[in-house]
Protein backbone atom coordinates (compact mmCIF):
# COMPACT_ATOMS: atom_id res chain seq x y z
CA UNK A 1 0.00 0.00 0.00
CA UNK A 2 1.18 3.55 -0.55
CA UNK A 3 0.11 5.24 2.49
CA UNK A 4 2.25 8.14 2.47
CA UNK A 5 0.07 9.68 -0.31
CA UNK A 6 -3.04 9.65 1.85
CA UNK A 7 -1.32 11.37 4.53
CA UNK A 8 0.07 13.57 2.44
CA UNK A 9 -2.89 14.48 0.77
CA UNK A 10 -4.70 14.83 4.11
CA UNK A 11 -2.04 17.52 5.32
CA UNK A 12 -1.79 19.42 2.39
CA UNK A 13 -5.97 19.81 2.60
CA UNK A 14 -5.21 20.97 6.42
CA UNK A 15 -2.70 23.71 5.56
CA UNK A 16 -3.30 25.07 1.97
CA UNK A 17 -6.92 23.93 0.90
CA UNK A 18 -9.35 25.38 3.72
CA UNK A 19 -12.22 24.30 2.24
CA UNK A 20 -10.98 20.94 1.80
CA UNK A 21 -9.56 20.50 5.80
CA UNK A 22 -13.16 21.96 6.71
CA UNK A 23 -14.68 19.18 5.09
CA UNK A 24 -12.00 16.26 6.65
CA UNK A 25 -13.11 17.94 9.63
CA UNK A 26 -16.85 17.36 9.15
CA UNK A 27 -16.31 13.92 8.01
CA UNK A 28 -14.13 12.90 11.40
CA UNK A 29 -16.88 14.73 13.79
CA UNK A 30 -19.24 12.98 11.94
CA UNK A 31 -17.25 9.83 12.50
CA UNK A 32 -17.55 10.41 15.91
CA UNK A 33 -21.27 11.15 16.58
CA UNK A 34 -22.07 8.00 14.15
CA UNK A 35 -19.42 5.59 16.53
CA UNK A 36 -21.11 6.55 19.38
CA UNK A 37 -24.50 6.40 17.97
CA UNK A 38 -22.83 2.21 16.69
CA UNK A 39 -21.41 1.55 19.86
CA UNK A 40 -24.67 2.38 22.16
CA UNK A 41 -26.54 -0.60 19.85
CA UNK A 42 -23.72 -3.37 19.11
CA UNK A 43 -22.91 -2.91 23.13
CA UNK A 44 -26.28 -4.91 23.65
CA UNK A 45 -25.50 -7.76 20.69
CA UNK A 46 -21.36 -8.33 21.27
CA UNK A 47 -18.15 -8.22 23.07
CA UNK A 48 -16.86 -5.62 20.53
CA UNK A 49 -18.13 -2.16 18.26
CA UNK A 50 -17.30 -0.47 15.26
CA UNK A 51 -15.80 3.12 15.34
CA UNK A 52 -14.83 5.78 13.24
CA UNK A 53 -15.82 4.29 9.63
CA UNK A 54 -15.93 7.79 7.88
CA UNK A 55 -12.52 8.66 9.50
CA UNK A 56 -10.92 6.09 7.65
CA UNK A 57 -12.06 8.09 4.33
CA UNK A 58 -11.09 11.08 5.59
CA UNK A 59 -7.45 10.02 7.08
CA UNK A 60 -6.93 6.73 4.87
CA UNK A 61 -7.92 3.17 6.25
CA UNK A 62 -4.71 1.74 7.35
CA UNK A 63 -3.39 5.24 8.89
CA UNK A 64 -7.16 5.08 10.64
CA UNK A 65 -6.73 1.25 11.60
CA UNK A 66 -2.94 2.16 12.95
CA UNK A 67 -4.60 4.74 15.03
CA UNK A 68 -6.83 3.08 16.88
CA UNK A 69 -9.88 4.82 14.75
CA UNK A 70 -12.19 1.55 15.02
CA UNK A 71 -11.78 1.95 18.95
CA UNK A 72 -12.71 -0.69 21.92
CA UNK A 73 -15.14 -0.51 23.83
CA UNK A 74 -16.59 -2.54 26.65
CA UNK A 75 -19.63 -3.99 26.51
CA UNK A 76 -22.84 -6.32 27.57
CA UNK A 77 -24.79 -8.81 27.09
CA UNK A 78 -27.76 -9.06 24.20
CA UNK A 79 -30.81 -7.55 25.49
CA UNK A 80 -34.30 -9.18 24.98
CA UNK A 81 -36.57 -8.15 21.79
CA UNK A 82 -34.11 -7.10 19.65
CA UNK A 83 -34.19 -7.08 15.99
CA UNK A 84 -32.33 -9.28 13.87
CA UNK A 85 -29.14 -7.72 12.62
CA UNK A 86 -28.27 -6.55 8.93
CA UNK A 87 -26.00 -8.75 7.02
CA UNK A 88 -24.01 -8.69 3.73
CA UNK A 89 -22.18 -11.24 2.32
CA UNK A 90 -18.35 -12.04 1.91
CA UNK A 91 -17.25 -11.09 -1.70
CA UNK A 92 -14.07 -11.73 -3.74
CA UNK A 93 -13.09 -9.10 -5.97
CA UNK A 94 -10.37 -6.16 -7.23
CA UNK A 95 -10.44 -3.43 -4.67
CA UNK A 96 -8.53 0.47 -4.91
CA UNK A 97 -7.98 2.54 -2.50
CA UNK A 98 -7.99 6.29 -3.70
CA UNK A 99 -7.44 9.28 -2.44
CA UNK A 100 -9.40 12.68 -3.81
CA UNK A 101 -7.12 15.81 -5.27
CA UNK A 102 -8.18 19.48 -6.24
CA UNK A 103 -7.51 19.65 -9.93
CA UNK A 104 -8.22 22.19 -12.85
CA UNK A 105 -9.67 21.16 -16.32
CA UNK A 106 -8.79 22.85 -19.43
CA UNK A 107 -6.45 22.72 -22.57
CA UNK A 108 -2.80 21.68 -22.91
CA UNK A 109 -0.25 23.98 -24.02
CA UNK A 110 -0.49 27.50 -24.77
CA UNK A 111 0.63 28.97 -28.14
CA UNK A 112 1.16 32.68 -29.44
CA UNK A 113 0.67 33.13 -32.94
CA UNK A 114 2.49 35.81 -34.42
CA UNK A 115 1.62 37.63 -37.71
CA UNK A 116 4.91 37.88 -40.32
CA UNK A 117 3.42 39.53 -43.51
CA UNK A 118 2.06 42.70 -44.09
CA UNK A 119 -1.00 44.20 -44.81
CA UNK A 120 -4.32 44.50 -42.26
CA UNK A 121 -6.59 41.86 -40.84
CA UNK A 122 -9.65 41.41 -42.57
CA UNK A 123 -10.92 38.33 -40.80
CA UNK A 124 -10.29 36.64 -37.47
CA UNK A 125 -11.59 33.15 -35.86
CA UNK A 126 -14.01 33.13 -32.76
CA UNK A 127 -12.90 32.35 -29.58
CA UNK A 128 -13.13 28.69 -29.07
CA UNK A 129 -13.08 27.85 -32.66
CA UNK A 130 -10.49 24.74 -33.64
CA UNK A 131 -8.32 25.28 -36.71
CA UNK A 132 -6.99 22.06 -38.12
CA UNK A 133 -4.43 21.23 -40.72
CA UNK A 134 -5.02 23.07 -44.25
CA UNK A 135 -7.45 25.58 -42.39
CA UNK A 136 -7.60 29.38 -42.87
CA UNK A 137 -6.16 30.55 -39.10
CA UNK A 138 -6.68 34.09 -40.31
CA UNK A 139 -6.64 36.73 -43.44
CA UNK A 140 -5.21 39.56 -44.50
CA UNK A 141 -5.86 42.06 -46.96
CA UNK A 142 -8.33 41.42 -49.97
CA UNK A 143 -9.13 37.64 -48.21
CA UNK A 144 -5.41 36.22 -48.30
CA UNK A 145 -5.66 33.65 -45.95
CA UNK A 146 -2.72 32.31 -43.82
CA UNK A 147 -2.94 29.10 -43.39
CA UNK A 148 -2.21 26.35 -40.61
CA UNK A 149 0.01 23.41 -41.47
CA UNK A 150 1.65 21.04 -39.27
CA UNK A 151 5.45 21.05 -38.54
CA UNK A 152 7.61 21.75 -36.16
CA UNK A 153 10.31 24.24 -37.31
CA UNK A 154 8.20 27.69 -37.48
CA UNK A 155 7.72 29.61 -40.95
CA UNK A 156 10.81 31.92 -41.54
CA UNK A 157 11.45 32.67 -44.73
CA UNK A 158 9.76 32.75 -48.18
CA UNK A 159 9.48 29.16 -50.29
CA UNK A 160 9.68 28.76 -53.90
CA UNK A 161 10.74 25.85 -56.40
CA UNK A 162 14.61 25.40 -55.70
CA UNK A 163 14.94 25.72 -51.76
CA UNK A 164 15.71 22.96 -49.76
CA UNK A 165 15.30 21.89 -45.81
CA UNK A 166 13.49 21.01 -42.90
CA UNK A 167 10.61 23.29 -43.62
CA UNK A 168 10.09 22.46 -47.06
CA UNK A 169 10.19 18.70 -45.51
CA UNK A 170 6.82 19.33 -43.55
CA UNK A 171 5.63 21.36 -46.35
CA UNK A 172 5.74 18.28 -48.32
CA UNK A 173 4.58 15.93 -45.87
CA UNK A 174 1.54 18.41 -45.07
CA UNK A 175 1.05 18.29 -48.98
CA UNK A 176 0.80 14.28 -49.36
CA UNK A 177 -1.48 14.38 -46.19
CA UNK A 178 -4.08 16.89 -47.57
CA UNK A 179 -3.83 14.90 -50.62
CA UNK A 180 -2.51 18.02 -52.54
CA UNK A 181 0.99 15.96 -53.83
CA UNK A 182 1.93 12.58 -54.35
CA UNK A 183 4.36 10.90 -52.28
CA UNK A 184 5.23 8.51 -54.82
CA UNK A 185 6.44 11.69 -56.97
CA UNK A 186 7.96 13.56 -53.73
CA UNK A 187 9.76 10.50 -52.67
CA UNK A 188 11.13 10.60 -56.35
CA UNK A 189 11.99 14.22 -56.17
CA UNK A 190 13.16 14.34 -52.39
CA UNK A 191 11.05 15.04 -48.99
CA UNK A 192 13.31 18.22 -48.43
CA UNK A 193 13.40 19.95 -51.89
CA UNK A 194 10.75 22.22 -53.06
CA UNK A 195 10.32 20.85 -56.07
CA UNK A 196 7.52 21.18 -59.31
CA UNK A 197 5.37 18.64 -57.64
CA UNK A 198 6.05 20.78 -54.36
CA UNK A 199 4.66 23.90 -56.43
CA UNK A 200 1.57 22.16 -57.73
CA UNK A 201 0.26 21.11 -54.33
CA UNK A 202 0.60 24.30 -53.03
CA UNK A 203 -1.01 25.86 -56.11
CA UNK A 204 -4.00 23.25 -55.26
CA UNK A 205 -4.23 24.22 -51.38
CA UNK A 206 -4.84 27.59 -52.87
CA UNK A 207 -6.88 27.21 -54.77
CA UNK A 208 -9.05 25.29 -51.70
CA UNK A 209 -8.69 28.39 -49.88
CA UNK A 210 -10.25 30.73 -52.66
CA UNK A 211 -6.84 32.74 -53.23
CA UNK A 212 -7.63 34.37 -56.58
CA UNK A 213 -4.34 34.06 -58.10
CA UNK A 214 -2.12 31.14 -56.72
CA UNK A 215 1.10 31.44 -57.69
CA UNK A 216 2.33 28.03 -56.33
CA UNK A 217 4.90 29.87 -53.95
CA UNK A 218 5.06 30.91 -50.25
CA UNK A 219 6.34 34.19 -48.92
CA UNK A 220 6.77 34.37 -45.24
CA UNK A 221 3.68 35.38 -43.43
CA UNK A 222 1.32 32.99 -45.41
CA UNK A 223 1.54 30.02 -43.56
CA UNK A 224 1.88 29.28 -39.25
CA UNK A 225 3.27 26.01 -38.71
CA UNK A 226 2.15 24.09 -35.44
CA UNK A 227 2.47 20.43 -34.35
CA UNK A 228 -1.11 19.84 -34.04
CA UNK A 229 -4.78 21.40 -34.10
CA UNK A 230 -4.97 24.79 -32.30
CA UNK A 231 -7.91 25.84 -30.64
CA UNK A 232 -8.10 29.61 -30.40
CA UNK A 233 -8.19 30.68 -26.68
CA UNK A 234 -8.06 34.58 -27.19
CA UNK A 235 -7.99 36.66 -30.11
CA UNK A 236 -5.10 39.62 -29.41
CA UNK A 237 -5.35 41.12 -32.73
CA UNK A 238 -8.43 43.43 -33.93
CA UNK A 239 -9.76 43.64 -37.46
CA UNK A 240 -8.59 45.96 -39.79
CA UNK A 241 -5.06 45.99 -37.19
CA UNK A 242 -1.71 45.30 -38.39
CA UNK A 243 -1.29 41.81 -39.41
CA UNK A 244 2.86 41.45 -38.31
CA UNK A 245 2.16 41.85 -34.50
CA UNK A 246 0.27 39.22 -31.89
CA UNK A 247 -2.60 37.91 -33.40
CA UNK A 248 -4.11 35.24 -31.63
CA UNK A 249 -3.33 33.36 -28.10
CA UNK A 250 -4.18 29.41 -28.99
CA UNK A 251 -4.14 26.11 -27.11
CA UNK A 252 -4.63 22.89 -28.36
CA UNK A 253 -7.74 21.06 -29.12
CA UNK A 254 -6.98 18.26 -26.07
CA UNK A 255 -8.27 18.42 -23.20
CA UNK A 256 -5.49 17.71 -19.74
CA UNK A 257 -6.26 18.09 -16.08
CA UNK A 258 -3.73 19.68 -13.78
CA UNK A 259 -2.87 18.95 -9.98
CA UNK A 260 -0.80 20.52 -7.80
CA UNK A 261 0.17 17.54 -5.98
CA UNK A 262 1.82 17.88 -2.58
CA UNK A 263 5.95 17.57 -3.79
CA UNK A 264 6.38 15.08 -0.85
CA UNK A 265 3.64 12.60 -2.47
CA UNK A 266 6.11 12.81 -6.26
CA UNK A 267 7.10 8.83 -5.66
CA UNK A 268 3.69 7.85 -4.85
CA UNK A 269 2.13 8.64 -8.15
CA UNK A 270 3.29 8.05 -11.66
CA UNK A 271 2.85 7.93 -15.50
CA UNK A 272 0.27 5.42 -16.15
CA UNK A 273 -1.57 5.40 -13.43
CA UNK A 274 -5.69 5.02 -13.52
CA UNK A 275 -7.63 7.78 -12.37
CA UNK A 276 -11.63 8.76 -11.89
CA UNK A 277 -12.13 12.39 -12.33
CA UNK A 278 -15.71 14.22 -10.45
CA UNK A 279 -16.45 17.10 -13.73
CA UNK A 280 -18.57 20.17 -12.23
CA UNK A 281 -21.98 18.68 -12.63
CA UNK A 282 -21.23 15.65 -10.59
CA UNK A 283 -20.53 13.03 -13.40
CA UNK A 284 -17.43 10.84 -13.45
CA UNK A 285 -15.07 10.08 -16.29
CA UNK A 286 -11.91 7.79 -16.47
CA UNK A 287 -8.21 9.38 -16.90
CA UNK A 288 -4.81 8.21 -17.03
CA UNK A 289 -1.96 10.11 -15.68
CA UNK A 290 0.00 11.35 -18.57
CA UNK A 291 3.02 12.90 -16.41
CA UNK A 292 4.32 13.53 -13.45
CA UNK A 293 6.55 16.71 -12.96
CA UNK A 294 10.14 17.22 -11.42
CA UNK A 295 10.41 20.59 -11.01
CA UNK A 296 8.47 21.96 -7.30
CA UNK A 297 7.03 25.21 -7.06
CA UNK A 298 6.59 26.65 -3.79
CA UNK A 299 3.94 29.38 -2.62
CA UNK A 300 3.17 30.81 0.44
CA UNK A 301 -0.42 32.21 1.81
CA UNK A 302 -2.44 32.45 4.52
CA UNK A 303 -2.56 28.93 5.66
CA UNK A 304 1.60 28.48 5.11
CA UNK A 305 4.15 27.65 2.12
CA UNK A 306 3.15 24.58 0.06
CA UNK A 307 5.34 23.11 -2.53
CA UNK A 308 3.65 21.30 -4.91
CA UNK A 309 4.64 19.19 -8.55
CA UNK A 310 2.84 19.49 -11.81
CA UNK A 311 0.76 16.24 -12.60
CA UNK A 312 -1.26 16.04 -15.83
CA UNK A 313 -4.14 13.56 -16.52
CA UNK A 314 -5.61 13.37 -19.70
CA UNK A 315 -8.95 12.10 -20.47
CA UNK A 316 -10.22 8.43 -21.53
CA UNK A 317 -13.34 10.08 -23.14
CA UNK A 318 -12.67 13.47 -24.52
CA UNK A 319 -16.11 13.86 -25.34
CA UNK A 320 -17.42 13.95 -21.65
CA UNK A 321 -15.07 17.34 -20.91
CA UNK A 322 -17.48 19.21 -23.61
CA UNK A 323 -15.82 22.59 -23.98
CA UNK A 324 -15.47 23.37 -20.24
CA UNK A 325 -11.91 25.38 -19.75
CA UNK A 326 -10.48 26.35 -16.43
CA UNK A 327 -12.89 24.47 -14.22
CA UNK A 328 -12.66 22.76 -11.06
CA UNK A 329 -12.71 19.04 -11.06
CA UNK A 330 -11.93 16.40 -8.22
CA UNK A 331 -9.14 13.63 -9.39
CA UNK A 332 -9.36 10.44 -7.39
CA UNK A 333 -5.38 8.90 -7.29
CA UNK A 334 -5.22 5.32 -6.83
CA UNK A 335 -2.87 4.56 -3.91
CA UNK A 336 -2.57 1.11 -3.75
CA UNK A 337 -4.81 -1.73 -5.57
CA UNK A 338 -5.63 -5.60 -4.59
CA UNK A 339 -6.56 -7.88 -7.02
CA UNK A 340 -9.11 -11.30 -6.02
CA UNK A 341 -9.16 -10.23 -2.51
CA UNK A 342 -11.94 -11.35 0.41
CA UNK A 343 -13.53 -8.27 1.23
CA UNK A 344 -16.23 -7.27 3.50
CA UNK A 345 -18.39 -4.23 4.08
CA UNK A 346 -16.13 -1.47 6.22
CA UNK A 347 -19.08 -1.54 8.96
CA UNK A 348 -18.79 -5.06 9.51
CA UNK A 349 -14.90 -4.69 11.31
CA UNK A 350 -14.67 -4.67 14.68
CA UNK A 351 -12.32 -3.84 17.12
CA UNK A 352 -11.61 -6.36 19.77
CA UNK A 353 -11.03 -5.38 23.55
CA UNK A 354 -7.64 -7.67 23.36
CA UNK A 355 -6.45 -5.85 19.98
CA UNK A 356 -6.92 -6.92 16.42
CA UNK A 357 -10.09 -6.61 14.43
CA UNK A 358 -12.82 -9.77 14.10
CA UNK A 359 -15.96 -9.89 12.13
CA UNK A 360 -19.02 -11.46 12.84
CA UNK A 361 -20.07 -14.17 10.82
CA UNK A 362 -23.94 -15.44 11.21
CA UNK A 363 -24.59 -18.71 10.54
CA UNK A 364 -27.64 -21.49 10.06
CA UNK A 365 -30.45 -20.82 12.45
CA UNK A 366 -29.63 -17.83 13.53
CA UNK A 367 -26.15 -18.54 14.90
CA UNK A 368 -23.08 -16.26 15.26
CA UNK A 369 -19.66 -16.78 15.46
CA UNK A 370 -16.75 -14.06 15.72
CA UNK A 371 -13.84 -14.60 13.31
CA UNK A 372 -10.52 -12.72 13.32
CA UNK A 373 -9.48 -10.82 10.47
CA UNK A 374 -6.90 -8.80 8.92
CA UNK A 375 -7.61 -5.57 7.52
CA UNK A 376 -6.26 -4.38 4.16
CA UNK A 377 -6.97 -1.56 1.76
CA UNK A 378 -9.94 0.26 1.67
CA UNK A 379 -12.28 0.89 -1.49
CA UNK A 380 -13.32 4.28 -1.09
CA UNK A 381 -16.05 3.66 -4.21
CA UNK A 382 -17.80 0.33 -2.96
CA UNK A 383 -17.31 0.82 0.77
CA UNK A 384 -15.67 -2.78 1.09
CA UNK A 385 -12.52 -3.06 2.80
CA UNK A 386 -9.61 -6.06 2.29
CA UNK A 387 -9.54 -8.87 4.89
CA UNK A 388 -7.46 -11.84 5.75
CA UNK A 389 -9.11 -14.75 8.05
CA UNK A 390 -11.01 -17.68 8.41
CA UNK A 391 -13.98 -16.47 6.10
CA UNK A 392 -15.46 -17.45 2.28
CA UNK A 393 -17.40 -15.78 -0.50
CA UNK A 394 -20.79 -15.84 0.33
CA UNK A 395 -20.71 -15.83 3.99
CA UNK A 396 -22.82 -13.63 5.19
CA UNK A 397 -21.27 -10.92 8.07
CA UNK A 398 -23.36 -8.56 10.35
CA UNK A 399 -23.00 -4.41 9.62
CA UNK A 400 -23.75 -1.55 11.91
CA UNK A 401 -27.13 -0.68 11.58
CA UNK A 402 -27.92 3.13 10.21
Amino acid sequence: MRGPLSKTVTRGQASGQQASGQQASGQQAEALAAAEAVGARRRRRGRWVVLGVVAVVAAGPVAAWRAGAFSRVATSGAGPGEPPSATRPVVREDLSATTPVNATLGYADSYQVTGQGGGALTWLPPAGQVIRQGQALYKTGNGSPVVLLYGSVPDWRDLDEGVTGQDVSQLNHDLVALGYASSADITALGWDEYSWETAAGVQKLEEHLGVASPSGSLTLGQVVFARAALRVAQVTGRLGGPANGPVLMATSDEHVVTVALDASAQSEVKAGDRVTVTLPDGTTTPGVVSSVGTVATTTSGQQGTTTTIPVQVKLTDPEAAGTLDQAPVTVYLTTASARNVLAVPVTALVAQSSGGYAVEVAGPGNTRRWVPVTPGIFDDNSGLVQVTGALAPGERVVVAGT
